[in-house]
Parts: structure tokens; C-alpha cells; sequence
């Protein structure tokens, strides 16, 4: 078994110094598992640390921007040496902080480490291009160029592969970073800046303040000097951090809500589509903004689905995520499960017919702990709030459908289009929801979550405001396009007017 990794007391990580806070203050971060058990004290921060770790984001960017990208790219890959090595130890303390098992946990790390070493390889690409002029004796090509100082706003759910996410993109490209973590789970930030600060990053260049998003992330967001801000989070929050950015015109990448739809078509593989459902909705208790907490099933196939849907959920197992047996943990915290418990109400309330779960998990080995049994609602119709609204936890609804048609109109309805699956074995019917859904991520004959990290990660409508993490396109947020044009010519020429 690995060694745990300490935490106790941690500061904030400004100009290549661990600080407390200028308030003096602390808060407390707990084991969701086991209340009992304390993290860590993490540093209550305000104003001031913000404006002190945006200061030395701004005194780093020079330098950083001007080394070299090959030079940038060594640094990131010996992060990602340094996380293969840490794997383990990393993974515990993000499921003892967050609660997910240690399978996902780990995983959560990996995608740190395929991000790592993607974001450097672009260190010897970073492509512009170059195109013939309309004009002779003149050359014509584009570079990326970084962007400045950008501050990240991150989740709670995936406590160290969206940090990482952002931060291997923004970094290659030449920018500094401040990063306010999610208070739920500060750890693992302060343990990726470990990482960075063991790497060779230079002082200033990633910089973590923590905080509530009142106090940190606020002022952060409106700092005169940062000129990129990227949010992970719910649609709410996207939209008041879109007001917040537009006087200044801030670049802003927004990352929110999801509602997202499973097809079972009748055709399909069952049995199949009930894994990709069963893990779809209760992989890390439900709480991914690309959770499958809709199912949307043919009626030819409906009762077997749902047999096999109950028989699978009531067998999982709910408990500590480090204990390797153990298929789901906790919500992250009283409050989100709460806010399951609400749904549950509200789903009974409407009308679907409870078929599993429903209940908060409080005996024996869970009582200490934010436990919610793994929840299942049918005979709904997709415009009842369950169907339709995002949870963030153990709950999905199967809504009964008649053809492909029908299950297309109902993925559309909802407000989100981030992620959607189908199951069939008609290629037709594969390419048609391929074309027709309103997502930007779509999975045939697998679940609705599982992206990698070489490919662009996102939604439309209110889950996106057009950005990209992962893959090249989470380079496009932070650089700019500059346009270069050579004259050699010796005199003036003018284009579009010279050629004419």
C-alpha cells in the first residue's frame, strides 16, 4: 500500500513560496468517507493574496514567454514523469479529499499525465502556417502567441485532471497562471503545484490561491491584469463570470452544466448499453458534468432494460473509495447531497416511478460519511425537472421512446449539449444521431462519459461558450493569431490593390 501523503497545514503557492494567507485564517477540508477525518487547514484567502499571486503571475510572463517552447516542453515532461511516479500516493489523497474511488482517482491522475505529455509534445509544434502572398517577392505565415496572465476557477469532481487540463495548454503556449481550487478539494491542487515546483517551473509562473469564490475567485476573475479566465462549473456561475469578464474583455472559457442522454435503441446490444448505463450514471457517484442521467430506451426493449438496469444498480456496492471492493463512494459534501435528496422529492412529487435507491446511506461503516444510495427513476417524460435538470449525483431517469426520431427530439430538449451515446447495431442509425445531436461529444455503443485527452473536450448551447480543453483546440483559448507579412520587394506594394 502506498504511503499517505500528508497534508496538515498548507499555504498558498505565490512566486515560488508556500505564504498563508494574509487574513491569518484557515478552513477545514474532511474526508466526505469519514467526517472525522481532517485533510488538512487550508488558507482562507481574499483580495490581497489574489492580488499578490496576479502580481507575480505578471513578473513571470516575460520570462516565461520568452524561453523557448522546447524549454517549456521539458518542464512539462518531467511533471508528467514526476505524477507517474506519485501515481498512487496522488490518488489516495484525491479519493480521502473528494470521495471517488480509487480506480477513478487514479484515472484522474492519468489524465494529468497524458495532458502532461500532450501539451509538451505541441513544444516542438505549435503550429501556425505559412501561405503564398498575393504580392511577389513577399512571404506570408502566422504564429501562436501567448495570451498573458490567466486565472482558473476549477471543480470539485476532477480535482487535479482539470487543472491539469488547462494548465499543461495555457503553459506550453507561454502563459502564467493563478488557479482558485475548489474548496472542496484543495489538496490536490497544492499537490499539482508540488509537482510543478519539483519539475523547475520557474517562480511566479503557477501560482494557487485558495478560497471561497467569493473572496478568491471574485476578485480574481476582475483583476485588471489577468487576461484569460477559464471556469469549471455549473451554468449559473458561467453566466455571472461572462458579466464579470465582458467590460474588459477578458478571453473567457466557460465549461458548465450537462444533462446528458444514453439512446437505447432496439436494436441494441442490452446488456451492453446497461454497463455503459450503470457506469454512465454512477461513476464517481453521479457527480460528472457528463453523467448519463438520462436513459432513453425503445419501448420493444424497455422492460429488459429495466431488469437488467435495477438488478446491476441494486448490486452496487457504496462505501469508502479506498477500499478496492467498493464500486461508489460519497457525495463530496453534506450540501450536494442534499441537493440529491431534494431531486429525489421532486421526482417522486412529479410523478416517476422510484425503482431503486432514493435513500441516504447512514448505518454501520457509512454513517460518517455523505453516502446516497445509487437511484433509479422510470416511466418519466422528458419534461419533468428530473429529466431535465442537472443533479450532480447518484441519479438517472429512463424516459420510455418509440423510434430514433422521438429519441433525438427529447435529447435536444434540454437546455445543455455537452455529451450523448447510442447503442444499436444499424450503422445508419449510428450516423444519423451522430449528425443530429446537439453535443459537442458523442459515443456509439459506449456510455457518455470517457473522453481522452487527445481530443477536443466541450458542449454547446448553455454547457459551452464555444471553447475547448484537451486536445490541439485547448491551445486556441490561450494564444493569440498573429499575422506576418515579409516585403522583400524593395518598394511599396499594396495589396488587393496592386493585383487588380
Amino acid at each position: 500500500m502506498a504511503t499517505e501523503i500528508a497534508v496538515e497545514t498548507q499555504h498558498n503557492f505565490i512566486g515560488g513560496r508556500w505564504v498563508p494567507a494574509a487574513s491569518g485564517k484557515t478552513f477545514e477540508n474532511r474526508n466526505p468517507a469519514d467526517r472525522d477525518e481532517v485533510i488538512g487547514l487550508f488558507p482562507k484567502s481574499g483580495k490581497a493574496d489574489v492580488d499578490a499571486a496576479v502580481a507575480a503571475a505578471t513578473k513571470a510572463f516575460a520570462g516565461w514567454k520568452n524561453t523557448p517552447a522546447p524549454r517549456r516542453a521539458e518542464v512539462l515532461y518531467a511533471a508528467g514523469e514526476i505524477l507517474k511516479r506519485d501515481k498512487e500516493k496522488l490518488a489516495r489523497l484525491m479519493t480521502r479529499e473528494m470521495g471517488k474511488v480509487l480506480a477513478e482517482t487514479r484515472g484522474d491522475v492519468q489524465e494529468a499525465i497524458d495532458m502532461a505529455f500532450l501539451a509538451a509534445g505541441e513544444g516542438r509544434r505549435l503550429f501556425g502556417f505559412t501561405t503564398p502572398s498575393e504580392l511577389p517577392n513577399k512571404w506570408a505565415m502566422c504564429v501562436r502567441q501567448p495570451v498573458g496572465v490567466c486565472a482558473f476557477v476549477t471543480p470539485w469532481n476532477f480535482p487535479m485532471a482539470i487543472p491539469a487540463w488547462k494548465s499543461m495548454a495555457a503553459l506550453i503556449a507561454g502563459n502564467t497562471i493563478v488557479i482558485k481550487p475548489a474548496t472542496d478539494t484543495p489538496a490536490s491542487v497544492v499537490a499539482l503545484a508540488r509537482v510543478f515546483e519539483e519539475a523547475g517551473l520557474p517562480a511566479g509562473v503557477f501560482n494557487v490561491v485558495m478560497g471561497s469564490g467569493g473572496e478568491v475567485g471574485d476578485p480574481l476573475v476582475a483583476h485588471p491584469d489577468v487576461r484569460v479566465v477559464s471556469y469549471t462549473g455549473s451554468t449559473e456561475v458561467g453566466r455571472q463570470i461572462s458579466r464579470a469578464c465582458a467590460p474588459t474583455f477578458k478571453r473567457l472559457h466557460l465549461e458548465m452544466g450537462g444533462k446528458n442522454a444514453i439512446l437505447v435503441m432496439d436494436d441494441a446490444d442490452v446488456d451492453l448499453a446497461v454497463d455503459g448505463s450503470v457506469w454512465g450514471a454512477f461513476g464517481t457517484t453521479g457527480q460528472r458534468c457528463t453523467a448519463s442521467s438520462r436513459l432513453l430506451v425503445h419501448k420493444k426493449v424497455y422492460a429488459e432494460f429495466l431488469e437488467k438496469l435495477v438488478g446491476r444498480v441494486e448490486a452496487l456496492r457504496v462505501g469508502n473509495g479506498l477500499d478496492e471492493k467498493v464500486d461508489m463512494g460519497p457525495c463530496v459534501s453534506e450540501k450536494q447531497r442534499e441537493t440529491v435528496a431534494k431531486y429525489v422529492e421532486i421526482g417522486k412529487a412529479e410523478g416517476a416511478k422510484l425503482l431503486c435507491g432514493g435513500e441516504k446511506l447512514s448505518a454501520g461503516a457509512l454513517a460518517k460519511g455523505w453516502f446516497h444510495a445509487p437511484t433509479v427513476f422510470a416511466d418519466a417524460n422528458a419534461k419533468m425537472r428530473v429529466a431535465c435538470e442537472e443533479i450532480f449525483g447518484p441519479v438517472t431517469t429512463v424516459v420510455p421512446i418509440g423510434s430514433l426520431e422521438e429519441g433525438i427530439q427529447v435529447a435536444n430538449s434540454v437546455p445543455y449539449g455537452l455529451s450523448g451515446s447510442i447503442y444499436t447495431q444499424d450503422v445508419n442509425t449510428a450516423f444519423k444521431a451522430m449528425g443530429e445531436f446537439e453535443t459537442g461529444i458523442f459515443y456509439v455503443n459506449s456510455s457518455t462519459i470517457g473522453a481522452e485527452v487527445h481530443l477536443p473536450f466541450g458542449g454547446i448551447k448553455d454547457t459551452g461558450n464555444g471553447h475547448r480543453e484537451a486536445g490541439i483546440a485547448g491551445l486556441d483559448v490561450f494564444t493569440e493569431w498573429k499575422s506576418i507579412y515579409v516585403d522583400f520587394s524593395g518598394k511599396l506594394q499594396k495589396a488587393q490593390i496592386d493585383t487588380h
